[in-house]
């Protein structure tokens, strides 16, 4: 994720901002240009970015909730953004904390949009193609009784979220009784387009055979993987071989594990790098746990330049971390052969595969 700057001011601002807190601007993400801009108004709810005057377009009608922050692009007929138009079932925002709940993993969403358009990775809504389409349903739990719960999950393209993973608490709740070290909500979007992207770049591009060298052979019955991993749990040495203990269930989840990984490792990176953070720790003579972040992560040339930046600073993070009372910030290993799993992806995503 970038730091963005308000052209009016030039105030740095986040992401998600609706305003520049400084002057005042209304501002918008330009997802063609990967540019967060300050606004001015065009007439007929049409605004022109200070960044890119000769891109008038209207907002997202998702901002309408305040879910959505995004410009549709110029030219467009559709209603909303390129994050947006794969909405598929919204909940019903009248419901209690819906609303809030629903915006939350807005948030989530849209930030994982960025990195797919940074990669030009293929997008088509379910509209585009019914079969292999992607598209996000939300959906809220039914009420007391009902005895059916909303189980978060990918098949063929449609990926199922439940509502009540943004609430904090019983996310948190349902981590610890999972024993998982990490779980958000940005973690469940990046893993779960793993499985979408696996369909896509894996199974329909002919990368089989590559994929299976790596992560093992996904033709073994995956509901008996599902039931032997709950009911056994991991193997004593999964560390040694596997960035999560969940990763160790089945190949299917161990690339979509990795991937997510990898999202978090290379977005991560790249705010770093925006902030110009280094780590040099003054007792790391030989320099072992120093690194610069002076790159782009998202075109960097390999694998093995993103893992040496990010072991140094991960390394960083979670000392920091534990000097405020938190938990490791990144609590994983990464083994050699995660990273070259993580290599794996690498290629994957920029073609190389």
């Amino acid at each position: 994720m970038k730091l963005f700057q308000c052209q009016s001011c030039g105030n740095i601002v986040y992401f998600e901002n609706r305003t520049c807190g400084r002057c005042g601007h209304r501002l918008a993400y330009l997802p063609e240009t990967g540019t967060l801009s300050a606004l001015a108004p065009a007439g007929n709810d049409t605004w022109s970015p200070l960044a890119a005057p000769e891109r008038p377009s209207f907002f997202c009608t998702n901002a309408g909730h305040d879910a959505c922050n995004w410009l549709v692009p110029p030219g467009s007929t559709d209603a909303f953004c390129l994050a947006c138009r794969h909405n598929g079932t919204v909940p019903d925002l009248t419901g209690d904390n819906n609303l809030t709940r629903w915006r939350d993993m807005e948030l989530a969403k849209h930030r994982l949009f960025y990195a797919l358009l940074r990669w030009n990775l293929p997008l088509t809504t379910r509209a585009e193609d019914p079969e292999h389409g992607l598209v996000f349903n939300f959906l809220a739990e039914p009420p007391p009784g009902d005895g059916s719960k909303v189980m978060t999950g990918h098949e063929n393209g449609v990926i199922t979220i439940a509502l009540v993973e943004a609430d904090d608490a019983e996310r948190e709740k349902r981590r610890s009784q999972m024993g998982e070290p990490y779980r958000t909500l940005l973690g469940h979007f990046r893993h779960e387009v793993g499985h979408h992207y696996w369909d896509l770049l894996v199974r329909d591009a002919g990368k089989l055979e590559a994929c299976r060298a790596i992560f093992g052979d996904d033709s073994q019955d995956y509901g008996e993987a599902l039931k032997r991993h709950y009911e056994n749990g991991a193997p004593a040495d999964w560390q040694e071989h596997f960035v999560s203990s969940y990763a160790t269930t089945h190949p299917w989840e161990d690339f979509a594990e990795t991937w997510a990984h990898y999202l978090h490792i290379v977005d991560t990176l790249e705010m770093a790098s925006a902030f110009g953070m280094q780590v040099q720790p003054l007792l790391d003579a030989r320099g072992d746990f120093a690194t610069r972040i002076d790159f782009d992560p998202y075109a960097a040339a390999s694998a093995r330049q993103v893992i040496d930046a990010w072991l140094p600073f991960v390394f960083a993070m979670n000392s920091v971390s534990r000097a405020m009372g938190e938990r490791d910030l990144y609590p994983f290993v990464l083994a050699p052969d995660v990273m070259t799993k993580l290599g794996f992806i690498h290629d994957l995503v920029h073609g190389r595969v």
